[in-house]
């Protein structure tokens, strides 16, 4: 790439317009590493979080050594949820040599951004066992919507091998006070046809509240 071309993508990628950023990091995506990397590095070092965060996503687009490494190092250093949640979903792209690396931040976090980010993340992997841990330890996060995230994930960990863990959870949660939870808990049980899932759920259709009612009458698909 000629130096001006190079010069003007460096500017674009600091572009206040976000269409003029989104442009130049599909462009530096094309780049090969020794090229992108670079500019990429000063940007994971701007004081401006939006750089930083952008900086994020283009590492992503760069599957090298180099580059995960540079992630990795963002999770040590980096205070700001946005940029932290941001390197996270570029590790997925690195494969299951991230997932340990993502259960680590995610107990590093107490930030919500990071944390229901991050069992996305796992839900979409093939490492029920990994999502699991970190479930369990949403669901005593002072967060309420971190909470409700880990208890939709027990519904998908009800179609693996640790369905029988998730139904006792759930079966606990389907008692809670407050009634989030409990319908939360409807939600995560009324895709199954298991049947002591469906027990469960008969129990919550009497429930107090409407909601929660309406969510453990749906009927599995």
């Amino acid at each position: 790439m000629k130096s001006d071309r190079l010069s003007l993508l460096k500017l674009n990628l600091r572009n206040h317009n976000i269409y003029q950023r989104k442009t130049a990091l599909d462009e530096l995506t094309n780049l090969s590493p020794a090229i992108a990397l670079p500019i990429l590095q000063e940007l994971r070092e701007s004081p401006d979080f939006a750089l930083r965060r952008l900086a994020m996503m283009g590492l992503g687009n760069q599957i090298t050594e180099d580059s995960f490494q540079l992630l990795i190092q963002t999770l040590a250093t980096e205070q700001d949820a946005n940029v932290l949640a941001e390197a996270a979903n570029s590790l997925f792209a690195f494969g299951d040599r991230a997932i340990e690396p993502l259960q680590q931040l995610f107990v590093n976090s107490d930030n919500w951004l990071v944390r229901q980010t991050i069992i996305s993340i796992l839900l979409d992997s093939k490492n029920p066992g990994m999502l699991f841990q970190v479930v369990k330890l949403a669901l005593v996060d002072q967060d309420q919507t971190t909470k409700e995230t880990a208890i939709l994930a027990l519904g998908q960990l009800l179609k693996t091998d640790l369905k029988s863990e998730a139904l006792e959870i759930l079966k606990t949660l389907s008692a809670a006070q407050y009634w989030r939870t409990r319908w939360r808990t409807a939600i995560a049980l009324a895709a199954s046809s298991d049947p002591q899932a469906r027990k469960i759920l008969s129990k919550l259709q009497s429930d107090e509240n409407y909601r929660v009612v309406a969510a453990a009458l749906e009927q599995p698909k």
